[in-house]
């Protein structure tokens, strides 16, 4: 098979995995044949079974759909059984939490179609529910050079064949879209104008922890690829942090209260894969 491989890996994801699915079905026609692989892993709930319930509307848009219910849990084991099974030449991976637009496969399809190793990721709407402090800290989150420069990646990121033959197995570490999106040079990393919807952790303790495990999972990619940051978005015309926080004073106060507490020794976990939700 060419064409496209959407790899979703889900454990215990039954809240949120219908509504990706429908996203991800309503999508516009792609080039070549698509196959969905819903990965459930470690699920102590019916996740696989949500998945499976879709078959017949996966059918009649005519694509393939896959479920792999896997014992073991781990999001890196289970981007190495989809690929396993993954036939398409674009393999796009995408969280459960995730509803993509419907251009936005069709577009990463479209620009990943090149021998030469790509690198892709649409536009992130990251989305509040009704958190207050939450709110005011993903508005100057996403004035960071992070989220200004280059492209994120988080989740929803994708490759052709040629990029993904640059590293073997997946291996075990925390930030996998840190450390594909550093696998790749700027240049060989596409932004698509099609947006996807993420959605923020709510809630002060839950930012906290799970801005901690994502920074811990930066610095370990810097400490075991350290040849990797060569790859990492220039930082040419950012606007110093200082201007922005003029800018927006409200919202600065609760960036840096997350950042501050993300130094200090509480609410701290032992599971370094903490979930927010």
């Amino acid at each position: 098979m060419t064409g496209t491989s959407i790899l979703i890996p889900a454990h215990n994801e039954a809240g949120y995995l219908p509504a990706c699915l429908q996203a991800v079905l309503a999508s516009d026609p792609a080039q070549g044949p698509v196959e969905v692989i819903v990965i459930a892993n470690g699920c102590t709930d019916n996740t696989a079974a949500i998945a499976q319930g879709f078959e017949e509307q996966t059918l009649l848009k005519g694509w393939r759909l896959k479920v792999l219910d896997l014992s073991e849990g781990g999001k890196l084991n289970a981007w190495n059984a989809g690929e396993a099974a993954a036939e398409g030449d674009v393999l796009i991976y995408l969280d459960a939490d995730v509803n993509v637009s419907p251009p936005l496969v069709g577009q990463i399809a479209k620009a990943l179609a090149a021998e030469a190793p790509r690198y892709a990721s649409g536009r992130p709407n990251v989305t509040v529910q009704d958190d207050a402090l939450t709110r005011q800290y993903t508005r100057f989150w996403l004035t960071t050079p992070f989220m200004t420069h280059g492209v994120p990646g988080f989740g929803v990121f994708a490759m052709n064949r040629a990029g993904r033959r640059r590293w073997g197995h997946w291996p075990d570490i925390i930030s996998d879209d840190t450390f594909a999106r550093l696998n790749f040079r700027p240049e060989e990393r596409l932004s698509v104008s099609a947006e996807y919807d993420w959605p923020m952790i709510e809630g002060f303790a839950r930012l906290v922890q799970v801005r901690r495990r994502q920074d811990i999972g930066v610095a370990e990619i810097e400490e075991r690829y350290p040849e990797l940051l060569v790859n990492d978005d220039p930082k040419d015309n950012v606007v110093p942090i200082w201007k922005r926080a003029l800018r927006d004073p409200v919202a600065f106060a609760a960036f840096a209260a997350v950042r501050i507490a993300i130094k200090l020794p509480i609410l701290r976990s032992s599971n370094r894969w903490v979930r927010g939700r």
